[in-house]
């Protein structure tokens, strides 16, 4: 497993990057690699990096920048996580916005799950935002979970950030960068 993990290789998606075979066992999820996230790269709206094995891909992951947005509190269970996440943020007045990376897509092919690949892109990205430079500031990780993968961002410590889409077959769901020891 650790075999695997150690010949991991990635590799930022560029327009003329050649996409070989995929399948992840999700029709979207291929779909999106083989379709739109070079128009998201050519249009700004997502980066996606491969996750390479050799010459194959093993999984990819596509992140843009978000925001932890308050309009999106409805009840009283909500505005109490809000001003809990808000308290650890030292600020003579409460912002209404933080500033966060989306994970818009990640996905793992199926010949690879199970090895770990996936909490691999979660650390990468949790490094790439918490220890690197970049041009604008990063607090929290969103995504836009799906049904099946509530338990893998639960793991990751992942939080729900509202209760309204309880019910939805995707959720809304954050991490605190800080929440990492320095």
């Amino acid at each position: 497993m650790s075999e695997i993990v150690e010949k991991i290789k990635i590799v930022r998606l560029e327009e003329d990057t050649p996409i070989s075979s995929f399948d992840c066992g999700d029709i979207d999820l291929n779909d999106f690699l083989f379709n739109d996230a070079k128009n998201y790269l050519k249009v700004m709206l997502a980066i996606t990096y491969l996750v390479k094995i050799d010459d194959e891909i093993a999984a990819y992951f596509c992140l843009s920048y978000d925001a932890l947005n308050r309009t999106a509190i409805l009840t009283e269970e909500e505005k109490a996580l809000w001003n809990k996440v808000g308290r650890k943020i030292p600020n003579s007045k409460r912002r209404k916005t933080y500033p966060s990376v989306k994970i818009g897509r990640l996905a793992v092919a199926k010949k690879y799950a199970g090895y770990g690949i996936g909490r691999r892109i979660i650390d990468t990205v949790t490094m790439m935002y918490l220890y690197e430079q970049h041009h604008a500031a990063c607090r929290f990780i969103t995504v836009d979970a799906y049904r099946t993968a509530f338990p893998f961002y639960e793991k990751a410590q992942f939080r729900y950030l509202t209760t309204k889409d309880t019910d939805e077959d995707t959720r809304a769901m954050y991490f605190d960068l800080k929440a990492i020891p320095a």
